[in-house]
């Protein structure tokens, strides 16, 4: 069977744990010439075809440096996954200046300036999928996550935006956005049972998701199955909203 990602190149960020690493690996896995995982953290990927690389998403300068030595060693970048981002989560009375600007930064203002990097490199080539990971949050926010809902649906209107723009001159760039709902992460262990079985209970599906579920949906948003689909918003949350 043809692997559905041969011979693209794809950048992911936050690539090492959670969501990240289970998009990374299946990118590999669909014969992907190579996978960038970029994330502060190391992560422990052993495929041959994705390398690991050290990038913080706040860093301009280092992400224009990291872009371009992809550019420089293979001419091309066909898939963006926007994943990195963070919570500090607070009632909106006890949300200090540090919480809400240290989420916009990451969520919200490394999504726009990674797109900005890359947008450029796809549309010279005629072709591309950026793929942004919102949340369930963003779309229907949640008590506690003033900051985080801002950023996800900040993340949305702007890949409604470069739906439009990035393909104005002709070019096949597509961009589109992942809204997961409550997914078994290493984040959600630390959350109380007590808090989690609500959740369960109220999803037609009766159970969370799990990371290979977003990553399967991330694969069809950057492969060529996908070549008519651009600015959706792909709700990955097993009917919660219903």
């Amino acid at each position: 069977m043809m692997k559905q990602l041969k011979d693209k190149v794809v950048v992911v960020t936050g690539g090492a744990q959670g969501l990240g690493k289970a998009m990374c690996e299946r990118f590999a896995y669909e014969g992907a010439e190579v996978v960038y995982s970029l994330d502060l953290q190391k992560g422990n990927l052993t495929a041959d075809n994705v390398k690991h690389q050290e990038l913080d998403v706040t860093n301009i300068a280092e992400i224009d440096s990291c872009i371009q030595s992809v550019k420089e060693a293979y001419g091309r970048i066909d898939v963006l996954v926007n994943n990195a981002g963070v919570t500090r989560d607070a009632l909106t009375q006890k949300m200090d200046d540090n919480k809400w600007e240290s989420v916009m930064d990451i969520n919200l203002k490394g999504v726009f300036h990674m797109t900005k990097a890359i947008a450029p490199i796809m549309m010279e080539n005629g072709s591309g999928s950026i793929i942004n990971i919102s949340s369930i949050v963003g779309l229907y926010g949640n008590i506690g996550q003033a900051n985080y809902a801002a950023t996800k649906a900040g993340v949305i209107g702007m890949s409604y935006t470069w739906a439009k723009e990035f393909t104005r001159k002709g070019a096949a760039v597509r961009t589109n956005v992942i809204a997961p709902g409550f997914i078994e992460t290493d984040m959600m262990k630390t959350v109380p049972e007590k808090v989690l079985q609500p959740l369960r209970d109220q999803t037609p599906l009766k159970r969370l998701g799990r990371p290979e579920e977003v990553a399967n949906a991330a694969l069809f948003l950057a492969s060529d199955e996908s070549s008519y689909v651009n600015g959706h918003v792909l709700s990955v949350d097993g009917g919660l909203r219903l």
